[in-house]
């Protein structure tokens, strides 16, 4: 039988909800690139409840337990003596979420000496170690596209909250005042920008396609061109690198992931180089840019605007620079995990789970380490001996 550590986020501050805003969440079969969505043989759980906390357990309990399994969950991840740690060497299956990452260090894969298994409820894996993972043959995989048009959406969002200047004027409403100068000294129209994105995945795709009906100037940079169909489209104009793509850019998203080629490629030099007021958006991964910069760059006006939701750590401390520093739209690492989106990855993280303990293959979508080496998703975005966390 197998032990499977699932590590969540905690439950709302005012307790596990009882009710929902709304009765149901439309169902999506089929992505936009024609892969269908997790089909799991069962599911123990109401898709548009909250699934990504410690009660509502992925919706896992049920299904393992009538197997004879044994599941741990727990939110304690950090720090001498955590549940994490404590339970991890004699487990065979951990599964966590990209915004309350369990981060499986080579040191915690040399540890885990029945470990074969490290599943992310959502995308992106680089949480886990995956030269540890190939070398001690520990299978990696996460419910790819679950939560891809989740984050596109509030990368749309944060663009337009930092371009109108959204945030500042609803405090002022919330706040009583009603001084319109205030509101539109930093508020501008979307329209006829030159908008890019580092990264033209899945995500950086959906991304593009949501803003090309703004009537904007889109720009791309990514390792794999897109086909010549899709650039003429989308009238995306194609870039080497991001060095040669920002200067041309007044909003830049980052929709690619981490990886020695982009753990901090957003540093002082390159972000100098993009126009004055030009608005950063990073849903990717925090170390895709140096902090530090980034704060010197909004309080010295080359940035107009930061917005993102990703960090590091996660969860990020109380006194990180982030969350003082000017003009800026940050949120705690949100963007993939709404309610349509959980119903989707706690599926997907069933149906591997189901696909791994009957001895069936993995869908290959889903692959990102498989018999000692990357495979599926993980050969498209990732080299061997690239080293992610």
């Amino acid at each position: 039988m197998a032990k499977v550590l699932c590590v969540l986020y905690d439950d709302p501050t005012g307790g596990f909800p009882t009710t929902y805003a709304r009765d149901d969440v439309p169902h999506i079969d089929r992505y936009p690139d024609g892969q269908s969505a997790p089909t799991p043989l069962g599911a123990d759980f109401t898709p548009g409840h909250l699934l990504g906390s410690v009660s509502g357990e992925l919706g896992l309990r049920a299904f393992l337990e009538s197997r004879g399994h044994t599941l741990v969950v727990t939110s304690d991840k950090e720090g001498d003596g955590s549940v994490f740690d404590r339970e991890l060497p004699d487990s065979d299956v951990v599964i966590s979420q990209p915004f309350w990452p369990a981060y499986l260090t080579a040191e915690r894969i040399a540890a885990a000496r029945n470990l074969k298994l490290a599943i992310t409820a959502g995308i992106g894996s680089d949480h886990v170690d995956l030269d540890a993972a190939i070398a001690h043959d520990v299978a990696v995989a996460e419910v790819t596209f679950s939560n891809s048009i989740s984050v596109a959406e509030h990368v749309v969002m944060s663009i337009l909250a930092l371009v109108r200047n959204y945030l500042p004027s609803h405090r002022i409403a919330r706040e009583g005042g009603w001084n319109i100068a205030d509101c539109v000294e930093r508020s501008y129209d979307l329209e006829g920008m030159h908008v890019g994105t580092v990264g033209a995945g899945r995500i950086g795709q959906a991304v593009l396609r949501r803003l090309a009906p703004f009537d904007v100037k889109l720009h791309y940079t990514d390792r794999h061109r897109l086909p010549a169909d899709i650039e003429t489209q989308l009238g995306l104009v194609f870039h080497e690198s991001a060095a040669d793509m920002v200067p041309h850019c007044d909003v830049v998203t980052v929709n690619a992931p981490l990886h020695p080629e982009t753990e901090g490629l957003f540093d002082a030099d390159l972000l100098s180089t993009m126009k004055r007021g030009a608005y950063l958006i990073n849903t990717a991964r925090a170390r895709i840019v140096d902090r530090d910069a980034v704060r010197q760059a909004l309080e010295s006006g080359r940035l107009a605007g930061y917005a993102g939701d990703v960090w590091y750590p996660q969860p990020a401390p109380a006194d990180h620079p982030w969350r003082t520093m000017p003009h800026h739209g940050m949120t705690p690492h949100i963007s993939g995990s709404t309610l349509s989106a959980q119903a989707r990855y706690a599926a997907g993280t069933r149906e591997i789970l189901e696909a791994w303990l009957d001895g069936k293959p993995i869908r290959d979508e889903y692959l990102i380490v498989s018999g000692g080496a990357l495979a599926g998703a993980g050969a498209h975005s990732y080299a061997v001996n690239e080293k992610t966390d």
